[in-house]
């Protein structure tokens, strides 16, 4: 079997030019072999998830990868939608773009994060664009874009440092005028909710308002005695900068490090992304318990057949000084909080980031990856949270 197996994306021009995804045969075979070759290390001398994937849970997942997992199934799937490339800022960009039946439909950019990706929104895209078929009204109808990530997915990898933040903004709104959208929202989480803060930030011509599903907001001062939501938002911004956080250091520090072992080994690329999923859904002990194996092995599998470990790590590299926040918002944001999310901000905290705060809601379930978790209730949130725009 070859060492390495590029897909061959084409070379982006300026223009939108559709994409076809199509992973070789070939890549789908070695990635089978690789994981019947799997050494894994001994058992975990604890019963929990306190050192990592249990043993059992590993196993189980490889195993199902490498003899009943469809790639093809899932390709398929995202072929269902359009699929572009463009060249912005000298960088290929893939993005999936469905146009509304509903001629006034409002055009939306969401954006994922890590170790998500574009597979965590294809749930909602029809719903978005299509409500009238999905239990919502015409005047709820959005044009839908969903780019992938610099470094992430079918985008192209930077052999240039610099792609933070704000240049990723900029980029998504070069994006969204070379689209021919003059009024548009934009939505994110994890990464996501950092490039559509930046966006809020940068405030290019057309960008209309913002829907966050993880607000990085913090009070200046502390207050002395902390309410109820004000002390879970501590705890949360806690746990995570002590016993949480250890994926985010090697990645922000040593990206090419971490890169090689994963881009080499499928089983540890699951499981670097596997444990996530554990400890950011909404689940009641098991990552299973809110998405399926096929749903975590699709975003796996991109980033194992894209070779895109490293490239993709490098986004906490490329921002390792910078802040998500950002300072205070003037344009419109809206915000929903999930229950186990990593961090869950009060609402008074967000009033002193978002001045114009145009709707807060705290959702009954889902947690971190909240539109792959819970597709219904976060197509119900971009409904509700741009309502007010579209009244304007």
């Amino acid at each position: 079997m070859p060492k390495t197996l590029g897909l061959g994306l084409p070379e982006a021009t300026e223009q939108v030019r559709l994409f076809h995804i199509s992973v070789p045969q070939e890549a789908i075979d070695d990635l089978r072999a690789r994981l019947r070759a799997t050494r894994f290390p001994n058992q975990q001398p604890v019963k929990d998830w306190s050192q990592g994937v249990p043993f059992a849970h590993a196993k189980s997942l490889i195993e199902y990868w490498e003899s009943r997992y469809d790639w093809r199934r899932f390709e398929t799937e995202l072929n269902s939608f359009p699929n572009f490339r463009t060249s912005i800022d000298g960088l290929g960009i893939h993005f999936i773009h469905v146009r509304s039946p509903h001629p006034d439909a409002l055009p939306i950019i969401l954006t994922h994060g890590w170790p998500g990706s574009i597979v965590e929104f294809i749930k909602i895209i029809r719903p978005l664009t299509n409500p009238t078929e999905h239990g919502g009204r015409a005047q709820d109808a959005f044009h839908v874009v969903v780019p992938s990530l610099p470094g992430f997915g079918f985008s192209d990898k930077p052999t240039q440092t610099g792609w933070n933040l704000p240049r990723i903004a900029s980029a998504w709104s070069l994006l969204m005028q070379r689209l021919g959208y003059r009024r548009w929202v934009a939505q994110g989480g994890d990464w996501g909710a950092g490039v559509t803060t930046a966006l809020g930030h940068l405030a290019p011509p057309g960008l209309a308002g913002i829907h966050l599903n993880w607000q990085f907001v913090f009070p200046t001062e502390m207050p002395e005695h902390l309410s109820f939501e004000e002390q879970r938002a501590v705890d949360g911004a806690k746990l995570f900068l002590g016993d949480g956080n250890g994926y985010w250091r090697q990645q922000a520090t040593r990206p090419q490090t971490i890169g090689y072992a994963l881009s080499d080994s499928p089983s540890g690329q699951a499981m670097w992304i596997y444990e996530k999923f554990y400890s950011w859904t909404d689940n009641n002990g098991s990552p299973e318990d809110a998405l399926s194996r096929d749903q975590m092995l699709d975003d796996i599998s991109l980033y194992w057949f894209t070779n895109t470990a490293a490239s993709s790590a490098r986004i906490y590299w490329e921002n390792k000084g910078g802040s998500f926040s950002g300072g205070k918002l003037t344009l419109p944001v809206a915000a929903t909080v999930f229950p186990r999310e990593i961090y869950r901000a009060p609402k008074s905290w967000a009033e002193q980031t978002y001045s114009n705060l145009i709707y807060w809601n705290e959702a009954e379930h889902g947690g971190h990856f909240a539109a792959f978790e819970q597709p219904d209730i976060f197509v119900e949130e971009m409904r509700s949270g741009f309502r007010k725009l579209r009244e304007q």
